[in-house]
């Protein structure tokens, strides 16, 4: 294993920022709640025993992972939380699901049979019930005889029932609040089955932090004797869920600062076409920087040419085409110096009249049309976490 680190391209992470914005989702939550901290997709980039540990901190009592995989990392790493799989695996990895403690959301009978068959006495599973999101879960067509099938079952425990909702960042749309309506009818479902589940979860980062009285209505009506659990993901990053809904609006702290430093320095004159394609020319005699991070690092090369960073207290272009390894910054009359740090996702001091200069990740989703999720979840491996 390579220890050593030559380059200065790092994603630092604070782990204060992640403990205490799970505190303050917990909070937003409301009384009685419990937290689920989605650490999936390597903690969204930030590393997954770090946010993990960080989470579980600042009071989550549940964590949630995509892959069985990931929810063996959490194992290894001596975290012992209750883990769930938002989604099932499958049938074949049923036995290493039950090795390592790890609690399934269940939706297909198919599934329900490997589990059975792995179970060491009785498994607790969490049901999903698809309300609208149309991506998994199980129909309303077939939600009563999966329902009839675990109420039937002696080894499956039926812990929680969820669903998940696809348009809570849009507070204006009527989207969550139907979906909320064929919840509360799954939710009459599960208890005329004879099942009384513990936990009931249907919020997001959004739906917890601008839709909590209606989800909490809807929990409160159909399973009154069920603690409600929110399962926040973006949220516990400091990032928005959307453009409608501001992390830092709610209190939430970015928690990942992406940063390089200067590994090359060249005056160039007027009309020096720069980089692949020469796609740019310098406008005038001045100064370019080099920066050792590039596509294969996570900064998409369609952002080329919308691309801004921070280097000595200002904000600077980033010019010519991003390239696999390396990025170009304008710095006109100012010559930059070996080593100097450039930030592509964070804060900088300012140069002058104090505060502090900062480039946010929704400002790169903005600039790619996308959302920050992609833009975290981008940081490739190869940049360190520190």
């Amino acid at each position: 294993m390579i220890t050593a680190r030559f380059r200065p391209t790092i994603a630092e992470v604070d782990a204060g920022a992640i403990r205490r914005n799970a505190r303050r989702l917990l909070d937003a939550a409301g009384e009685g709640a419990q937290l689920c901290a989605v650490v999936k997709a390597d903690g969204y980039g930030h590393g997954i025993v770090t946010a993990a540990q960080a989470a579980l901190a600042g009071g989550a009592s549940w964590l949630a992972v995509a892959l069985v995989e990931e929810g063996i990392v959490l194992r290894e790493a001596g975290v012992d939380a209750p883990v769930l799989l938002l989604s099932e695996p499958p049938p074949s990895a049923a036995p290493t699901l039950v090795a390592n403690e790890l609690t399934p959301t269940v939706y297909r009978a198919e599934f329900l049979d490997a589990l059975e068959a792995a179970a060491d006495g009785s498994a607790r599973v969490h049901v999903k019930l698809d309300t609208g999101m149309t991506r998994v879960g199980v129909a309303p067509s077939d939600r009563d005889e999966l329902l009839a099938r675990l109420a039937a079952s002696d080894r499956l425990d039926v812990e929680g029932v969820q669903t998940h909702l696809a348009r809570a960042d849009e507070p204006d749309v009527t989207t969550t609040t139907e979906q909320l309506e064929r919840f509360a009818e799954g939710l009459a479902a599960v208890t005329a089955a004879g099942l009384a589940p513990r936990l009931v979860h249907v919020a997001n980062t959004a739906a917890t932090l601008v839709h909590t009285d209606a989800w909490r209505a809807v929990l409160a009506a159909g399973v009154p004797t069920a603690a409600p659990l929110v399962r926040t993901g973006i949220g516990l990053y400091g990032l928005d869920a959307g453009p409608q809904v501001s992390a830092m609006s709610h209190g939430l702290e970015p928690a990942m600062r992406l940063v390089s430093a200067v590994s090359h320095v060249r005056h160039v004159t007027e009309g020096t076409p720069v980089s692949y394609g020469h796609r740019w020319s310098a406008p005038a005699d001045g100064w370019l920087a080099t920066v050792p991070i590039g596509y294969a690092d996570g900064v998409p090369r369609t952002l080329t040419g919308r691309l801004d960073v921070l280097h000595a207290g200002r904000r600077r272009p980033v010019v010519g085409t991003v390239t696999m390894d390396q990025v170009l910054v304008w710095c006109g009359d100012d010559m930059p110096t070996f080593g100097d740090e450039v930030v592509l996702i964070g804060t900088q001091p300012a140069a002058e009249g104090g505060g502090e200069l900062r480039i946010g990740i929704e400002e790169w989703a903005e600039r790619l049309g996308t959302i920050t999720y992609e833009i975290a979840t981008g940081i490739s491996a190869r940049v360190p976490r520190t």
